[in-house]
């Protein structure tokens, strides 16, 4: 159900720019039967943007604060999926984007990986070996929510996850927790999900899901890093806690 209301935010956003003095459809989609895929809807408008001569940062200024990087998650999704030769192949960097946006580009091609490397750990492993060690955390939170969201392997192979991203488990975590918030809301639970949950955070999704809504409580801005970094390293951070409790 997501990725079909993800395809059609996708839809609607390419509408409204070939309409643009009509009132928004997307909007009126979000504020409507999408509200409770708004993630899912945000990542649909990055791949619309992606194929739209627009200036991504701009676009993206007009939308929640918050949530806005998912589309440039959505559009780093879409250049390593569509184009993964070069911006996985030759870890090329987005030429479009500036400061934290490049962040949020990485997220979604850390997603895109998982589809990419057909869900192999250990390929995923050395793709993302291959990046500049400041690209990492991000790349590895992307592939934790992608295992998390779309799952489609065996319990070992996210094991196995889990053994090559040993140095990055907070990371993973995180992705996986955003995962299990995103279905959470959707009323759409997965047994994948469940699974990741288990696996990589050591907890239910429900309480994975639970995570995030704690790191929410007080967000704001904090210097030149956007609330939703500040939500995502609150909730590495607490898993961060969780994965050093373990293995005392």
């Amino acid at each position: 159900r997501g990725f079909a209301f993800e395809g059609a935010a996708m839809g609607l956003a390419v509408a409204d720019f070939v309409h643009p003095f009509r009132p928004s459809r997307w909007q009126a989609f979000l504020d409507g039967p999408g509200e409770d895929h708004v993630y899912m809807l945000y990542v649909g408008m990055g791949w619309a943007l992606a194929r739209l001569p627009v200036r991504l940062e701009q676009a993206t200024r007009r939308m929640d604060p918050l949530l806005r990087w998912l589309a440039i998650d959505g559009y780093g999704f879409h250049q390593g999926y569509f184009h993964w030769q070069r911006f996985i192949g030759q870890q090329e960097e987005p030429r479009r984007l500036t400061a934290y946006a490049r962040c949020a580009f990485d997220q979604g091609l850390g997603r895109s990986l998982w589809f990419v490397k057909a869900g192999d750990p250990v390929r995923i492993a050395t793709a993302i070996a291959s990046f500049t060690p400041n690209r990492r955390t991000h790349l590895w939170s992307g592939v934790g929510l992608a295992c998390a969201y779309a799952g489609g392997v065996e319990r070992s192979v996210v094991e196995t996850l889990r053994e090559v991203g040993e140095g990055f488990l907070p990371q993973l975590a995180q992705g996986v927790a955003f995962a299990a918030k995103c279905r959470q809301r959707a009323g759409n639970p997965a047994a994948h999900t469940e699974l990741a949950c288990e696996i990589l955070c050591g907890i239910s999704a429900d309480q994975a899901a639970a995570v995030t809504d704690i790191a929410l409580k007080g967000l704001s801005q904090v210097g030149d890093m956007p609330a939703y970094e500040v939500w995502r390293q609150r909730v590495q951070l607490m898993f961060g806690q969780t994965n050093s409790d373990a293995a005392i």
